[in-house]
């Protein structure tokens, strides 16, 4: 199972979602009754729905890149030793995800809004359970992932 902390750090995200922490926790609760990875544990995660001055500043300190980014991704653990944690505790802490609302596409229209932020945080949680796009066929791996956990959630 995966719970998610949603962390509001800017009121305006309410201008596009009424209430994020609702929309975010029935996405997950999809997810997780769809889903059947995980099920014999608690996989928790941040997720911190922000904006670009926010997000930059995280970008420049831990990448070292003077530039804003629609998400980032901060594991708590590498792939190696996520899959061993995985194997012995039933509770562990994944890590933390940030979403830049100012990268988000189509605002105007909620329903592509909804399915970008979804989009958004599915990739940041692959990053957190160990996937990475660096290789080409690691990237169309999380690619596949990313489609099936946003068609479940819809």
């Amino acid at each position: 199972m995966i719970k998610v902390n949603v962390i509001l750090n800017n009121i305006i995200w309410k201008k596009y979602l009424k209430n994020p922490h609702s929309f975010i926790d029935k996405k997950i609760q999809l997810l997780n009754k769809k889903n059947k990875l995980y099920k014999n544990n608690t996989l928790i995660c941040s997720l911190l729905l922000s904006e670009t001055k926010e997000i930059k500043k995280l970008n420049k300190k831990f990448r070292k890149k003077n530039k804003s980014t629609d998400v980032l991704s901060f594991p708590f653990h590498e792939k190696n030793r996520l899959d061993r944690k995985i194997k012995k505790e039933k509770e562990i802490y994944l890590g933390d995800i940030i979403v830049n609302l100012n990268k988000i596409k189509n605002k105007n229209n909620k329903i592509k809004f909804k399915e970008e932020l979804n989009k958004l945080w599915i990739h940041g949680l692959l990053h957190l359970l160990g996937y990475d796009h660096k290789s080409n066929t690691k990237y169309l791996q999380m690619q596949k992932l990313e489609n099936k956990f946003s068609y479940l959630i819809k």
